[in-house]
């Protein structure tokens, strides 16, 4: 094995295996591959290979700090069998990926020589900022290839959690004809710190404000529409929810802005948790517990991504059990 100024050459019997049975690398010739570091680690644990020197990993980690995470995430895709070529060699297996993609995925059971991939995969730190925003750009670029826009998250014990982002069309049976029109006729009202309650006799919509004693209390964000006000932020995202026929109510007790029924209530639980824009967590630490939180009670996630003078929604989950790549038993 030598090393080279973009990964480390490793020649040998093996290196046709590597390449063949695992898709690891990047063929140089006849028993010669091109490995990437997290490749040469990869191997070097699970392939019986050497290491290129004795003090291979501390060179390395001078010019990549981030390695040790990188290996993290490609250990916890390839230990169950998956396979995973890296963005360098992507034209290795003639596969078009998206540029921000730093990887493809194969299961177990398919080879890249003769089968799409299922997954393209990117991978981040628990603390890197959450771009919710440029997340759902890619997500739909991955999923127009017909992939899963998977998502590593690896922390600073070296864990690796798995999740898939994707848009989100959230829409509810509850009619919506002319809501808007009846909210601006509205008039009246008593004010109330966080809102204003009026009274309960020919309330146009059940799914607009809360039943109280004394009337229905509306929060500001339903005034600011019923005053046909410039709406903010949280005006206008519950003005789509509306419009898409979904129940809004607060969502204090999740951790969110609002929890969504598509039916009236009391038909079923609310299937959706929406956060304003302007409090999505900030890193994906925040992103994987507010995501766990809606999964726990059986809930889908919604951040919702400006689209012109409406809004897109995107989610991420956590996918099936047998999707779910994990780092595996520390050594």
């Amino acid at each position: 094995m030598s090393t080279q100024t973009y990964g480390w050459t490793f020649d040998g019997s093996a290196a046709n295996r590597l390449r063949d049975k695992s898709a690891i690398g990047r063929p140089m010739g006849e028993g010669t591959l091109l490995l990437a570091p997290a490749e040469v680690l990869f191997c070097h644990h699970y392939r019986n290979t050497p290491l290129p020197s004795p003090d291979w990993l501390d060179s390395v980690l001078d010019n990549m700090p981030s390695l040790l995470f990188e290996y993290s995430v490609l250990e916890a895709l390839r230990v169950p069998g998956n396979k995973v070529v890296l963005h360098s060699n992507f034209d290795v297996f003639n596969v078009e990926c998206d540029v921000e993609s730093w990887g493809v995925r194969w299961s177990s059971d398919q080879k890249p020589n003769t089968s799409a991939p299922t997954s393209e995969i990117r991978w981040f730190h628990s603390s890197d900022l959450l771009n919710h925003s440029q997340l759902l750009e890619w997500a739909n670029r991955v999923s127009g290839k017909n992939r899963i826009a998977e998502v590593l998250i690896v922390d600073d014990e070296f864990s690796v959690v798995t999740y898939r982002v994707k848009e989100v069309n959230p829409n509810g049976d509850i009619p919506c004809n002319n809501l808007l029109g009846e909210l601006a006729n509205i008039k009246g009202g008593v004010d109330v710190d966080g809102g204003r309650i009026y009274p309960a006799e020919n309330w146009p919509h059940s799914q607009i404000g809360i039943p109280i004693e004394g009337g229905i209390f509306v929060d500001s964000n339903f005034c600011t529409i019923i005053d046909d006000k410039s709406m903010d932020e949280g005006a206008s995202v519950l003005v789509d929810l509306l419009m898409r026929g979904l129940h809004p109510r607060p969502g204090f007790k999740y951790g969110t802005e609002w929890r969504c029924y598509d039916k009236i209530i009391g038909e079923d639980h609310a299937p959706f948790l929406v956060t304003l824009p302007s409090k999505v967590p900030s890193d994906w630490g925040g992103a994987c517990l507010a995501s766990r939180l809606a999964s726990g009670v059986n809930k889908t996630w919604l951040i919702p991504v400006e689209n012109g003078p409406n809004w897109k929604y995107l989610t991420v989950i956590r996918p099936p059990n047998d999707a779910r790549w994990s780092s595996p038993n520390r050594r």
